[in-house]
């Protein structure tokens, strides 16, 4: 570990990351990085690419399963990244520099009088919670972010991954976003020229540092019907409540195994038709609400949930001849 390095931003040494991810699994990380603007974000960024260590940036480690031990290298947090703001007058927005402290504690305040009440945009850094996003939404009678209710990540990576269900995704609503590249230098990339796909941003190896929301003006009362209607569907069908790191597997593609008739399953489909739910290894086991979700039922590592993800890929290849793709991010 190189323990001379000036960081930009707050540095810990040795860092444990398990109570950092929503399935409460994994080791250390040998550099954790704590920026709190996106400018720091990338000054952190390029003094690790310039030192030759490993770079990861994490969220709130809502679709990642963190193996034991100690990473090398850094990881970057964008847990003090999650700035929202809204626009003002037409083509200007709020500057971060231009605030004081308690200032910036209020910068979604749907009463301000300067801001525009027919501009539906929301202004996000990549560490802004999507819990606290679609209550930004209900709170102003704005549609769009409803269907991510009780998904506990961060703009950033639902952006990266973009994040959805039946309900939409993500890219959706989003208007602009802006990256930082490979090379070290911001790019902002418009709705019409981004390429996202089924749980893809189509961005590569580009980093969210922040984007632009477009919702829709619509009644108050309505958005949140409609997001605490979500929920309770959400809550009948999914582990919303227990740790888990969500869906595992991709959805296969194609009909039912040996009817090519039949209309597709999902993954936590197939692997409740093949009773997999039974499935588990230490406290780490197969959620008995949907076979799409690994919970930890308490103690578990990084090892128990990589061996189930394993048990459960080859009980469906060995019965089904389906390969399942792994959805869910992996750090070892």
């Amino acid at each position: 570990m190189t323990l001379s390095i000036e960081w930009p931003c707050v540095a810990l040494a040795d860092a444990p990351l398990a109570h950092r991810t929503t399935l409460k699994v994994g080791g250390r990380a040998e550099w954790l990085l704590e920026p709190d603007n996106p400018d720091q974000l990338r000054e952190a960024w390029l003094m690790a690419k310039e030192q030759g260590l490993d770079i990861r940036i994490l969220g709130m480690g809502a679709n990642l399963i963190i193996d034991d031990g100690t990473l090398p290298g850094v990881v970057i947090s964008t847990q003090r990244v999650r700035r929202t703001f809204r626009p003002l007058e037409p083509g200007q927005t709020i500057q971060p520099d231009e605030l004081s402290e308690e200032e910036a504690a209020k910068l979604l305040d749907i009463e301000a009088p300067a801001i525009a009440a027919d501009d539906p945009r929301l202004i996000v850094w990549a560490g802004a919670s999507l819990p606290g996003l679609v209550r930004a939404g209900n709170e102003l009678g704005w549609s769009g972010l409803e269907g991510l209710i009780g998904v506990p990540g961060t703009l950033g990576g639902a952006i990266a991954m973009n994040a959805g269900g039946r309900w939409g995704d993500i890219w959706d609503v989003v208007d602009m976003v802006r990256v930082l590249r490979a090379d070290g230098e911001f790019e902002d990339i418009a709705r019409a020229d981004g390429n996202p796909g089924y749980r893809n941003g189509g961005l590569g190896d580009s980093i969210v540092v922040g984007a632009v929301l477009r919702l829709e003006l619509d009644n108050k009362l309505q958005v949140a019907e409609r997001s605490k209607q979500y929920l309770l569907e959400k809550r009948a069908v999914q582990p919303v409540t227990e740790s888990s790191a969500g869906c595992v597997f991709k959805n296969p593609g194609g009909a039912k195994a040996g009817n090519p008739n039949s209309k597709k399953i999902s993954a936590g489909q197939l692997i409740d038709e093949l009773g997999l739910k039974s499935l588990k290894r230490g406290p780490a086991q197969v959620s008995e609400l949907h076979g799409n979700f690994i919970v930890n039922r308490g103690g578990a590592t990084g090892s128990d949930v990589f061996g189930l993800i394993d048990d459960l890929k080859r009980a469906v290849q060995d019965m089904r001849g389906i390969d399942l793709e792994v959805e869910v991010k992996r750090w070892r």
